[in-house]
């Protein structure tokens, strides 16, 4: 889509206890309860309980727990 070429944040869920993000740009906030990330036109906001980064790179993450919301803000 126009978007994703653009290098718009993606978010791609697995049911509740998996979420890959693209293009973020940075971590500002990780707790257990809450992971804000920066994207190119706003934050990320994931929302749940134990909330893991379980892998990340400068382009893409992936993160377990169990996820209550997902927002952009």
């Amino acid at each position: 889509s126009k978007d994703i070429s653009l290098g718009a944040t993606c978010v791609a869920l697995t049911g509740k206890y998996e979420a890959w993000v693209e293009h973020y740009k940075g971590i500002l906030e990780y707790t257990d309860s809450q992971i804000l990330l920066q994207g190119r036109d706003g934050m990320l906001c994931v929302e749940g309980c134990r909330l893991t980064i379980e892998y990340y790179t400068n382009e893409d993450m992936k993160i377990k727990g169990c996820i209550k919301a997902v927002r952009f803000l």
